[in-house]
């Protein structure tokens, strides 16, 4: 259940906060952080020292130039989660009772990450932003709708809720996410090499060579009929203070 204190500064406040990101933001906190703080007109879900944290289940889109603004002048992490582990379930509409529960066979990786980042793929190259990508274990909690969701047969998803935190990354340069591209690759390589190496389709290999290129840790070499081959920059990681 949601619950608000009134010293917003010494106490976690989850008032109309979805499950999940209120769950986050309480296992993220450490003592001596502030919640809900307001600065330079955006409200910081969490300030540790002259950090500020933002917690963003989805959509990145909506927090452009939010981030853009605070990063001018203020250090600010990014924290996002990608479900490793998914349960799927099913509740009557009233949430009063639980009608089945079951493992997706959906898990997600890091390289997800970058289906949400191509949203904001040249702020990792600010000095001022980092990443930090939690991999969870959470449930998906579907309820009937109408028939509105057609494919789910009308289930729709009513909230997501945490299970557990598995591991975590932290990306503070463009280089740091440039770890992720395989040992393996041909040089140069297209988004096709890069897919299979990776195993995932190549619509998200396209999302990732998009973000390195708008972060320049990959450069367009010539292309290999209609393919556009790619090669590795040079790495120049950014010193942080």
């Amino acid at each position: 259940m949601s619950t608000q204190t009134t010293n917003a500064s010494h106490a976690i406040s989850t008032l109309n906060e979805k499950p999940l990101h209120a769950a986050l933001k309480e296992w993220y906190a450490l003592p001596g952080d502030r919640f809900e703080v307001p600065v330079d007109g955006s409200l910081i879900d969490i300030v540790r020292g002259d950090l500020l944290i933002e917690i963003q289940t989805r959509g990145f889109g909506a927090l452009r130039r939010k981030l853009q603004k605070l990063t001018a002048s203020h250090r600010v992490r990014l924290v996002h989660p990608i479900a490793q582990e998914k349960w799927i379930v099913r509740e009557s509409p009233d949430g009063r009772k639980q009608l089945g529960r079951r493992r997706s066979s959906r898990r997600g990786t890091v390289e997800h990450l970058f289906s949400e980042l191509v949203r904001i793929p040249a702020l990792m190259a600010h000095p001022n932003f980092s990443l930090e990508l939690l991999m969870v274990s959470e449930e998906e909690v579907r309820r009937k709708d109408g028939g509105r969701h057609w494919r789910r047969r009308g289930w729709a998803t009513h909230e997501r809720r945490l299970i557990d935190v598995l591991d975590r990354w932290i990306f503070e340069t463009p280089d740091d996410l440039g770890d992720l591209l395989p040992p393996g690759l041909p040089d140069p390589f297209t988004t096709a090499d890069l897919a299979a190496a990776l195993g995932h389709p190549r619509s998200l290999a396209q999302q990732m060579t998009y973000c390195f290129r708008a972060m320049e840790t990959i450069e367009p070499v010539g292309k290999s009929g209609n393919a556009v081959l790619y090669r590795r920059a040079v790495a120049q990681r950014r010193k942080r203070a």
